[in-house]
């Protein structure tokens, strides 16, 4: 989700918070009060900063998680998840998107234009 969504949708961050440490996810790091902020990323020559939504760890494996959720600003969600796909390649890592029902179909179709249809998409 991008910056100016995230008070809004606080809650679905917390419900995927709960729903990755039932499913033994640890050194969980999320954009939210009461957990330690992932690492942000700033464009140079900008003042663009990329922070993913949740950042977590699972059997040595580091995970990448971006909430979807229906937008004003698709573009700016769609150059934020490549950047975070990419990195995820370049690191090893894994990127994964959690959405909500009722926002399914704008993921998948958000997916497809920007080429990412193998992305996993988790449905809590």
């Amino acid at each position: 989700m991008i910056y100016t969504e995230k008070d809004k949708y606080s809650d679905v961050l917390e419900e995927s918070i709960t729903y990755l440490e039932n499913r033994g996810f640890e050194n969980i790091k999320a954009d939210i009060e009461g957990y330690e902020t992932p690492k942000s990323y700033v464009k140079k020559g900008s003042d663009i900063a990329v922070t993913p939504d949740i950042v977590a760890t699972k059997e040595g494996r580091k995970h990448i998680f971006d909430i979807s959720l229906k937008s004003e600003k698709p573009k700016l969600l769609k150059s934020k998840w490549l950047f975070l796909q990419t990195l995820s390649n370049l690191k090893s890592h894994r990127f994964k998107l959690i959405t909500k029902r009722g926002h399914i179909q704008f993921s998948k179709d958000m997916l497809e234009d920007i080429n990412l249809t193998n992305t996993k998409l988790i449905r809590i």
